[in-house]
Protein backbone atom coordinates (compact mmCIF):
# COMPACT_ATOMS: atom_id res chain seq x y z
CA UNK A 1 0.00 0.00 0.00
CA UNK A 2 1.32 2.91 -1.08
CA UNK A 3 2.02 5.63 1.98
CA UNK A 4 0.47 9.35 1.74
CA UNK A 5 2.61 11.80 0.80
CA UNK A 6 2.24 14.07 4.42
CA UNK A 7 3.95 10.41 6.06
CA UNK A 8 6.92 11.25 3.92
CA UNK A 9 9.76 11.51 7.23
CA UNK A 10 13.11 10.95 7.58
CA UNK A 11 13.11 8.17 10.11
CA UNK A 12 15.54 7.77 12.95
CA UNK A 13 17.89 4.96 11.64
CA UNK A 14 17.79 2.40 14.60
CA UNK A 15 14.59 0.33 13.42
CA UNK A 16 14.83 -1.97 16.49
CA UNK A 17 14.49 1.18 19.21
CA UNK A 18 10.96 2.55 20.16
CA UNK A 19 9.85 5.59 18.85
CA UNK A 20 9.20 8.53 21.85
CA UNK A 21 6.62 11.18 19.92
CA UNK A 22 6.72 14.19 21.98
CA UNK A 23 3.96 17.07 21.62
CA UNK A 24 4.89 20.67 22.81
CA UNK A 25 2.11 22.51 23.90
CA UNK A 26 1.01 21.11 27.75
CA UNK A 27 3.93 18.50 27.73
CA UNK A 28 7.21 20.77 27.67
CA UNK A 29 5.33 24.10 27.11
CA UNK A 30 2.61 23.85 30.52
CA UNK A 31 -0.43 25.71 30.68
CA UNK A 32 -0.76 26.53 34.42
CA UNK A 33 1.72 28.69 36.68
CA UNK A 34 4.53 26.70 37.97
CA UNK A 35 4.63 26.09 41.64
CA UNK A 36 7.73 25.05 43.36
CA UNK A 37 5.81 23.15 46.10
CA UNK A 38 4.65 20.60 43.57
CA UNK A 39 6.87 17.28 43.35
CA UNK A 40 8.70 16.64 40.01
CA UNK A 41 7.92 20.14 38.72
CA UNK A 42 10.70 22.06 38.17
CA UNK A 43 11.18 25.59 39.40
CA UNK A 44 13.72 26.97 37.08
CA UNK A 45 12.97 28.14 33.96
CA UNK A 46 14.30 29.69 30.78
CA UNK A 47 14.79 33.09 30.69
CA UNK A 48 11.78 34.98 28.56
CA UNK A 49 13.42 35.08 24.80
CA UNK A 50 13.51 38.86 23.85
CA UNK A 51 11.05 39.87 20.85
CA UNK A 52 10.10 35.79 21.32
CA UNK A 53 6.55 33.85 22.32
CA UNK A 54 6.54 34.55 26.16
CA UNK A 55 5.60 30.99 26.68
CA UNK A 56 8.74 29.65 25.80
CA UNK A 57 9.99 30.87 29.25
CA UNK A 58 8.00 27.80 30.53
CA UNK A 59 10.01 25.56 29.04
CA UNK A 60 12.38 23.65 31.69
CA UNK A 61 15.71 23.05 30.19
CA UNK A 62 16.52 20.12 32.58
CA UNK A 63 13.77 18.05 30.52
CA UNK A 64 16.35 18.20 26.84
CA UNK A 65 19.21 15.80 28.94
CA UNK A 66 16.51 13.87 30.03
CA UNK A 67 14.64 13.11 27.23
CA UNK A 68 17.96 12.75 25.33
CA UNK A 69 18.96 9.73 27.90
CA UNK A 70 15.60 7.96 27.43
CA UNK A 71 16.57 4.65 25.23
CA UNK A 72 14.47 5.60 22.22
CA UNK A 73 14.05 8.14 19.18
CA UNK A 74 12.93 11.67 20.20
CA UNK A 75 10.50 12.36 17.18
CA UNK A 76 8.29 15.70 17.14
CA UNK A 77 4.56 15.13 17.15
CA UNK A 78 3.43 18.73 17.41
CA UNK A 79 2.01 21.62 15.56
CA UNK A 80 4.81 23.09 16.08
CA UNK A 81 6.34 21.04 12.87
CA UNK A 82 9.82 22.07 11.76
CA UNK A 83 9.96 24.89 13.81
CA UNK A 84 10.10 22.49 16.73
CA UNK A 85 13.47 22.08 15.66
CA UNK A 86 14.47 25.74 15.11
CA UNK A 87 12.87 27.09 18.50
CA UNK A 88 12.40 23.83 20.99
CA UNK A 89 15.74 22.01 20.15
CA UNK A 90 17.68 24.66 20.82
CA UNK A 91 16.19 25.73 24.60
CA UNK A 92 16.90 22.29 25.65
CA UNK A 93 20.05 21.20 24.07
CA UNK A 94 18.74 18.94 22.06
CA UNK A 95 20.14 17.74 18.24
CA UNK A 96 17.39 18.35 14.96
CA UNK A 97 14.71 15.60 15.15
CA UNK A 98 12.40 14.21 12.74
CA UNK A 99 9.10 15.82 12.68
CA UNK A 100 5.82 14.16 11.94
CA UNK A 101 4.62 15.92 8.96
CA UNK A 102 0.63 16.47 9.63
CA UNK A 103 -1.90 16.49 6.45
CA UNK A 104 -3.24 19.54 5.62
CA UNK A 105 -6.82 18.94 6.48
CA UNK A 106 -7.48 17.15 10.42
CA UNK A 107 -10.09 14.51 9.07
CA UNK A 108 -12.81 14.07 11.72
CA UNK A 109 -11.86 10.59 12.99
CA UNK A 110 -15.01 10.50 15.92
CA UNK A 111 -13.65 10.62 19.45
CA UNK A 112 -9.91 9.92 18.36
CA UNK A 113 -7.28 12.36 18.96
CA UNK A 114 -6.35 13.64 14.64
CA UNK A 115 -3.14 12.38 15.44
CA UNK A 116 -3.49 8.95 16.34
CA UNK A 117 -3.92 7.44 13.07
CA UNK A 118 -0.99 9.40 11.43
CA UNK A 119 1.36 8.17 14.81
CA UNK A 120 0.73 5.11 14.16
CA UNK A 121 1.08 4.91 10.32
CA UNK A 122 4.33 7.20 11.05
CA UNK A 123 5.67 4.42 13.59
CA UNK A 124 5.61 2.04 10.63
CA UNK A 125 5.01 -1.39 13.19
CA UNK A 126 7.94 -0.06 15.66
CA UNK A 127 7.00 0.32 18.97
CA UNK A 128 6.70 3.82 20.69
CA UNK A 129 5.42 6.21 23.39
CA UNK A 130 3.31 9.28 22.85
CA UNK A 131 3.88 11.60 24.85
CA UNK A 132 0.68 14.40 24.47
CA UNK A 133 -1.81 16.15 27.01
CA UNK A 134 -4.52 15.34 25.04
CA UNK A 135 -4.87 12.15 24.53
CA UNK A 136 -8.36 9.59 25.44
CA UNK A 137 -9.58 5.86 25.97
CA UNK A 138 -10.43 6.29 22.63
CA UNK A 139 -7.22 6.97 21.27
CA UNK A 140 -5.34 3.53 23.52
CA UNK A 141 -7.97 1.40 22.54
CA UNK A 142 -7.82 2.20 18.78
CA UNK A 143 -3.75 1.96 18.90
CA UNK A 144 -4.24 -1.19 20.65
CA UNK A 145 -6.28 -2.38 17.61
CA UNK A 146 -4.45 -1.24 15.05
CA UNK A 147 -0.81 -1.32 16.15
CA UNK A 148 0.70 -4.52 16.34
CA UNK A 149 3.99 -3.53 18.25
CA UNK A 150 4.49 -2.14 21.85
CA UNK A 151 3.08 1.41 22.35
CA UNK A 152 2.50 3.26 25.97
CA UNK A 153 0.16 6.71 25.58
CA UNK A 154 1.35 8.70 28.24
CA UNK A 155 -1.08 11.87 28.93
CA UNK A 156 0.93 14.74 30.78
CA UNK A 157 -1.10 17.17 32.87
CA UNK A 158 -1.01 20.13 30.73
CA UNK A 159 -1.19 22.31 34.04
CA UNK A 160 1.97 20.73 34.86
CA UNK A 161 4.13 19.44 31.72
CA UNK A 162 6.45 17.00 32.26
CA UNK A 163 6.99 15.98 35.71
CA UNK A 164 9.77 13.48 37.36
CA UNK A 165 6.36 11.08 37.64
CA UNK A 166 6.12 11.30 33.91
CA UNK A 167 9.66 10.32 32.67
CA UNK A 168 9.85 8.32 35.80
CA UNK A 169 6.74 6.08 34.29
CA UNK A 170 7.94 6.22 30.69
CA UNK A 171 11.52 5.24 31.58
CA UNK A 172 10.15 1.92 33.49
CA UNK A 173 8.01 1.19 30.01
CA UNK A 174 11.13 1.87 27.80
CA UNK A 175 13.06 -0.47 30.07
CA UNK A 176 10.58 -3.33 30.32
CA UNK A 177 10.50 -3.12 26.56
CA UNK A 178 14.25 -4.02 26.65
CA UNK A 179 13.54 -7.48 28.60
Amino acid sequence: MKQPAWLSRSMPDSPDRPLLFLDVDGPLIPFGVPDPHLDGVATSRMPVPEGGNPLLARIDPQHGPRLAALPCDLVWATTWMADANNVICPLLGLPELPVVDWPDSEDDQGPLRWKTRGLVEWAAGRSFVWVDDEITQADRAWVSAHHDAQAHLHRVDPRRGLTGSDFAAIADWLARLQR
